[in-house]
């Protein structure tokens, strides 16, 4: 067993999030980075399904909650030269982490932590103030697994708590209260050729009314719609109680035939996100996948592998979503290049959230297609590059991206990758606000055409096993041109156009031009790692950011990475020594 026990730790050597630009309704989910969170996480992981869809990263523990960036911002007015400096991150007070697994088989984690309570430096009117835009928060993880059966079964359970001391008004929107619990069950037979997967969680939050009226009309379920007769919206809850799970089966190992089949659920009050991370609730998800593989070389190939995907999904009202397919294949020729093909087929969705809490809305299909290929690993100089397009039925959206990946190492001590990506994109059906006219609610839309780009750098050279360099660099340039306003009149027609109108004369606003943008960002770390004596390091670490934004909605190469290189930097320049006392 390990145990890391850690006061007050700052975690400035880690690697900044890549950049994006999110214009849906949830959350966009970063990966842990942490050296404290990562070690050992394999123990207190219990995620609810798997899958290459949004529902795979469900968890009951999402580390990056704790330390998360405060949740309230106050209200200021800019124009009024009213300002508000908010902490970026929450301060962790201190946190404790035992993990291991005793030759029995029986794995134990657990995971104590206290974050702070942060305040912004707010200024009004000339008069400056402190308020509270986080509550000092305790979390807690415990997760145990047991190995039986010569490993052929494993059983497991899992426990989490977020709570909050909220003694402010305008914190009473956030849970005061959050609980999940767990219980997950793994069976394999024939030599672990075949086997079951079940597990099963429940959820409970409890808070304010002003909470739960705030988890009842999030993204992640929208009560108030109003076709949703399954679910009541009350303004009155001081708790929501759900369930999720799964049920898999399949069969997996070296044979030439693998497939899986399997169902998962989220109910309309399941939540996670005090803690965990949950995409969104009210859900089912069925999926069925098989794939041929071929081990053994025959003409120019050393190997390949078939692939057939199968899905439909439906909300607790027992209302069909969604339904597709995907047919991909992956090869590697003798000369060890690789080349890989994909196509999905998209049949058409019935969405709950397109509408921000609006009716549900029917939306077009789509069909795309996407290559891969790489050359040899084993030589200094690699290639690797992808490319794809995606076609919306009835004129409702196009997208194209690529990708291009160099990785050269002139020794075994030095990689250097470079990846550069662009996508072009247009969307006839991009959120734009709602608006109240004449008693009722008018939910508008436009056009979007948007430009991605970025070229990502990574440096990685070991002088010694003790002594290395890192670095990290990434200047990206997003793009939104929005055109056509339309608003929604029927959002369940037959044919897409007949949904929406582009009669706007009920609304003054200019949707055309107030609402584009490009954004620019660069970010980098330059991180020196020195284990001057066993156990003992010292960080040396740069790093950089620089964010910008304008309204103009165009893209243009030289001129968006000019103003991006010419926006003021932040830097920030740390030195982090630990000591390892004793053996």
């Amino acid at each position: 067993f390990t145990l890391d026990f850690t006061i007050n730790p700052d975690f400035g050597q880690v690697e900044a999030d890549p950049s994006e630009v999110n214009l849906t309704a949830f959350e966009s989910y970063f990966e842990e980075k942490r050296p404290f969170f990562i070690e050992g996480r394999n123990i207190t992981n219990f995620q609810i399904s798997g899958g290459g869809n949004s529902f795979a990263l469900d968890n009951l523990f999402y580390s990056r909650r704790i330390g998360r960036s405060p949740q309230y911002y106050p209200d200021v007015d800019s124009d009024l030269n009213e300002y508000a400096d908010v902490p970026e991150n929450t301060t962790i007070l201190g946190a404790l982490k035992l993990t291991g697994k005793t030759k029995d088989g029986l794995s134990i984690g657990i995971i104590e932590s206290l974050t702070a309570e942060e305040k912004a430096d707010v200024s009004r009117n000339g008069v400056k103030s402190k308020e509270v835009v986080e509550p000092m928060t305790n979390y807690f993880v415990a997760r145990v697994q047991k190995d039986l059966n010569e490993n052929n079964t494993i059983i497991g359970g899992m426990f989490t708590s977020a709570n909050r001391i909220i003694n402010d008004d305008h914190l009473k929107y956030l849970n005061k209260d959050a609980y999940t619990g767990g219980i997950d069950l793994t069976q394999y037979w024939k030599e672990k050729k075949y086997y079951l997967n079940v597990n099963y969680a429940m959820s409970h939050i409890r808070g304010d009314s002003t909470a739960m009226i705030t988890q009842q009309e999030s993204s992640r379920r929208y009560f108030q719609r109003p076709d949703n007769d399954y679910n009541t919206f009350d303004s009155t809850r001081t708790s929501l109680t759900g369930h999720a799970g799964t049920m898999q089966f399949g069969k997996q190992g070296s044979n030439k035939l693998r497939w899986v089949f399997w169902v998962t659920w989220r109910s309309p009050q399941f939540e996670t996100n005090d803690i965990g991370f949950l995409h969104h609730s009210d859900a089912i998800f069925q999926v069925f996948w098989a794939g041929y593989n071929w081990t053994e070389p025959f003409g120019i190939f050393r190997s390949m592998q078939l692939n057939f995907n199968q899905w439909t999904g439906w909300d607790f009202g027992l209302n069909n979503n969604f339904y597709g397919g995907n047919l991909n294949m992956h090869m590697q020729f003798k000369n060890h290049w690789q080349l890989g093909y994909g196509t999905n087929f998209d049949c058409g969705s019935v969405s709950n959230s397109l509408l921000r809490g609006g009716p549900a809305m029917k939306y077009p299909g789509s069909f795309n297609y996407w290559v891969n290929f790489g050359t040899d690993g084993r030589k200094k100089l690699q290639f690797y590059g992808n490319f794809g397009n995606n076609w919306g039925f009835e004129n409702s959206s196009s997208s194209n991206w690529y990708g291009f990946d160099i990785v050269y190492r002139p020794f075994d001590a030095l990689r250097v990758t470079f990846m550069p990506d662009i996508s072009f994109s247009t969307d006839e059906m991009q959120y734009v606000n709602t608006e109240e006219y004449n008693g009722e609610d008018r939910y508008v839309f436009a056009q979007i055409k948007q430009v991605t780009t970025d070229f990502t750098l990574r440096l990685d050279y070991t002088i010694t096993p003790e002594l290395t360099i890192q670095y990290y660099g990434s200047p990206f340039v997003g793009t939104g041109d929005y055109s056509n306003p339309k608003y929604i009149t029927d959002p369940k027609a037959d044919k897409f156009k007949d949904r929406y109108s582009t009669d706007m004369s009920f609304s003054a606003e200019d949707y055309e031009n107030d609402y584009d943008f490009n954004f620019r960002q660069f970010k980098s770390n330059l991180v020196l790692r020195w284990e001057y004596r066993p156990g003992s390091l010292l960080y040396l670490v740069w790093t950089q950011n620089k964010t910008g934004a304008v309204a103009n909605g165009n893209f243009s190469f030289f001129d968006d990475y000019d103003a991006l290189f010419n926006i003021h930097p932040y830097n920030v320049f740390l030195i982090k020594l630990s000591y390892r006392i004793g053996n």
